[in-house]
């Protein structure tokens, strides 16, 4: 081969990286990150009520914080919830009941009292919920743990 030919050939190959890398932009910029949080009920009582200045009682437990966030297939939970005796093991196995398949968990104490929570997860096959049925779901199974955990 001359110098011609394959400088020739270097530039073909540089413009099919170029189409490539154009390709791979576009579909970056088509892609969207889709997030939920469900606030804590005490933060939810002063926005709906207004000017009300009703702060939880001693005796009634604060909601967890739920975070969600969808890009593709994955899914980003970041739970903030009281620590008690099996709180990872019930969120874990809700996580596994809703068909997604846990990556990744990370744990750490958030206080004396609270753990932040942040797991990735695969939607399987079967997955069909929404990102607001998701939350809802993990706050109803850590809502039974805590009143079971009262009684």
């Amino acid at each position: 081969m001359d110098k011609t030919s394959v400088l020739g050939d270097a530039i073909v190959y540089l413009e099919h990286l170029q189409e490539r890398v154009n390709k791979i932009e576009e579909q970056a910029a088509k892609q969207t990150i889709e997030s939920v949080l469900l606030v804590k009920r005490s933060q939810q009582l002063l926005e709906d009520e207004g000017s009300s200045d009703e702060v939880d009682s001693p005796d009634e437990k604060p909601l967890p914080e739920i975070e969600v966030k969808v890009f593709n297939k994955n899914v980003l939970l970041r739970i903030q919830c009281e620590k008690h005796k099996g709180v990872l093991v019930k969120i874990l196995s809700e996580v596994e009941k809703l068909n997604l398949a846990v990556i990744s968990v990370s744990v750490a104490p958030f206080g004396s009292l609270a753990l932040d929570i942040t797991i990735i997860a695969e939607m399987e096959k079967e997955y069909s919920l929404t990102m607001q049925e998701l939350v809802r779901s993990l706050r109803s199974a850590l809502l039974r743990g805590t009143q079971a955990d009262w009684m």
